[in-house]
C-alpha cells in the first residue's frame, strides 16, 4: 500500500472512538440546554477538516491506539469526512437555533446529530457514511452487462 493509499484510510476504531466523545459533547449540550458544548463540537468539525486530522482523531492516535492491536482492516476515509461535514451542518443549524431564540430548532438538530453520532459509537454504524455511498451508487451511472 503506498503513502497516498495509506492516507486515505481510516481505523474504524478510531470513528468509533470520535463519535463517542462527540456524542457526550452533543449531550451535553441538551443536558445543559446551553450552545457552548456544540459550539465547541462545531470547531472540533471544522477546524482540521478529515477525520484523522481531527482533535478526536489526535487523541485516538496518540492515547488509545498504542495500546490496541493492529486494526483487522481500515476503512476509506471520504465517507467518514462527508458524515463529519453533515455533522458540522447539523451543529451550525443547531447553534444558529440556540443563538437565535429558536431553541427548538437548536434542540432537534442537535438531537439528530446526536443520534446519528451515538448509533456510529454503539454500534459501528456511520448514517453519514451511508448517505455518502447511496449518493455515491446515485451519482455513478453502471453499464448493463448482457
Amino acid at each position: 500500500m503506498s503513502e497516498q493509499q495509506a492516507v486515505r484510510q481510516v481505523d474504524p476504531r478510531g470513528l468509533r472512538f470520535a463519535a463517542g466523545i462527540t456524542s457526550v459533547v452533543l449531550a451535553l449540550t441538551l443536558v445543559l440546554n446551553s450552545p457552548w458544548p456544540l459550539a465547541v463540537q462545531a470547531v472540533v468539525f471544522s477546524v482540521a477538516f478529515g477525520v484523522q486530522a481531527s482533535p478526536y482523531g489526535w487523541l485516538f492516535k496518540r492515547l488509545v491506539r498504542p495500546r490496541l492491536a493492529p486494526p483487522k482492516e481500515l476503512e476509506d476515509a471520504a465517507p467518514p469526512r462527508f458524515a463529519q461535514l453533515v455533522g458540522l451542518v447539523f451543529a451550525v443549524v443547531g447553534l444558529v437555533g440556540y443563538l437565535t431564540g429558536a431553541t427548538v430548532l437548536g434542540v432537534v438538530a442537535t438531537g439528530f446529530a446526536l443520534v446519528a453520532a451515538f448509533v456510529n459509537a454503539a454500534v459501528g454504524l456511520c448514517l453519514g457514511c451511508e448517505a455518502y455511498l447511496l449518493i455515491h451508487r446515485i451519482r455513478t451511472p453502471t453499464t448493463a452487462t448482457n
